[in-house]
């Protein structure tokens, strides 16, 4: 097997970066190898830092996978759904170094991370699926309603308004931009400050304040399982 995602442990900070192509395409592989990543995390006791390519942190999901047919389809989007709940409820903080476009089910990523720090330039982040002919999957829906701000929220799911980088703080995608050449020192300064942690009370905190949530994200993506006809 390839590797689509590269893991490196520095100081007590995970960096795990995906490598798919030009966009960073998120495929069955890279899932797998992404949750391969976090379990070392898990071992390794570490602050995760989360990034792609210079230009891209991903296009979404693999679409030679999405177009071979409903069924593959649903499959690709269960498997991400449960890649976010683990995300959303890790035990130690994960920060998304968005280093370029996030689009689609990368910005579902952005959304389920702990803290995510972007990159200046003429970037696009958010969710088109709409726009690409996508009813939005119930899963997606609740992610985004949990972390976008109200108003951001139905200008994103429904009328699938992408942002750039500025304008992705305002809607929830991002928590702060910096300059390309720093974001990489940037999510390794704030790596440190979340090291400083006490990380029981960090993962007790997270899913405590999430319970409601992860459990209508579990629904959510049994129910979409239900509707794209995965449960027989």
């Amino acid at each position: 097997m390839t590797d689509l995602v590269s893991y490196s442990l520095n100081d007590g900070v995970a960096t795990v970066v995906l490598n798919n192509g030009k966009v960073n395409a998120l495929s069955h592989e890279v899932f797998e190898q992404l949750h391969k990543a976090l379990d070392q995390a898990e071992q390794d006791k570490a602050v995760v830092i989360l990034t792609g390519q210079p230009g891209i942190f991903s296009g979404g999901y693999d679409l030679k996978e999405m177009q071979k047919g409903m069924k593959e389809a649903a499959a690709l989007v269960t498997v991400g759904s449960k890649f976010t709940r683990r995300l959303a409820a890790f035990p130690y903080p994960i920060i998304g170094a968005c280093s370029g476009h996030a689009l689609a089910k990368a910005a579902f990523v952005l959304l389920s991370v702990d803290y995510r720090v972007g990159v200046e330039g003429s970037f696009k982040l958010g969710l088109n699926e709409v726009a690409i002919g996508m009813t939005m999957h119930h899963a997606g829906i609740e992610i985004a309603r949990h972390r976008l701000a109200p108003a951001h929220f139905y200008r994103s799911v429904i009328n699938a308004e992408i942002y750039g980088p500025e304008g992705a703080v305002v809607a929830g995608y991002l928590d702060e931009v910096v300059a390309p050449e720093q974001l990489m020192s940037r999510a390794n300064e704030l790596a440190q400050g979340f090291r400083k942690l006490n990380m029981r009370a960090h993962a007790q905190t997270k899913v405590k304040t999430k319970a409601g949530y992860l459990e209508l994200l579990d629904r959510s993506i049994e129910m979409d399982a239900q509707s794209l006809g995965l449960n027989g």
